[in-house]
């Protein structure tokens, strides 16, 4: 469970510290993505040692309301280590806005979103997103639909993977 997750990972050992190199950074997270807003180059490594949450999101779904969810686990979890990391993607029925403007504005004025989020990607085609790729590989399942989850352990090392229908709020989730 995702509170029990980010509470062992702590006590555990908590997060490296900020002089650490890249080269510490798991595989799974030796990525870089433009961000949904300005559009600059950001490394999935600044969130090592975090749990990390990525989910692939879609503005016109019938899942869309779980960014509500989503946003309460982030305020709820961020100062334990819990980052969740937005994709929009238009894979499933051409579900997501045209432009990444477009994106950022309905996510932070209808859901009121401050988790990182990144441009428009595909989640489903796996060559066009690397991260999504390995998570695939990794985890033998592909998303089937907008809103799939992966938890990716602060090691990077254990990841798990929660369908569409799973709610971010959902007790057996958190």
């Amino acid at each position: 469970n995702l509170a029990a997750l980010a509470a062992a990972c702590i006590l555990l050992g908590g997060a490296p510290s900020a002089a650490a190199s890249d080269a510490d950074c798991p595989a799974v997270l030796r990525h870089t993505f433009n961000s949904l807003q300005g559009g600059k180059p950001q490394s999935l490594c600044q969130y090592k040692g975090k749990v990390v949450l990525a989910v692939n999101t879609a503005s016109y779904c019938g899942f869309t309301p779980q960014y509500e969810g989503l946003e309460k686990l982030h305020e709820r979890y961020a100062a334990r280590g819990l980052v969740i990391l937005g994709f929009p993607s238009g894979d499933f029925g051409n579900q997501e806005k045209a432009n990444n403007k477009e994106i950022a504005e309905f996510c932070f004025n209808t859901y009121g979103v401050k988790f990182p989020m990144f441009e428009k990607t595909a989640g489903v085609r796996v060559a066009a997103n690397p991260l999504y790729a390995e998570l695939v590989a990794r985890t033998g399942q592909p998303p089937k639909w907008n809103f799939h989850k992966y938890l990716i352990d602060r090691s990077g090392r254990k990841i798990e993977s929660f369908g569409s229908d799973v709610e971010p709020g959902a007790k057996p989730f958190v």
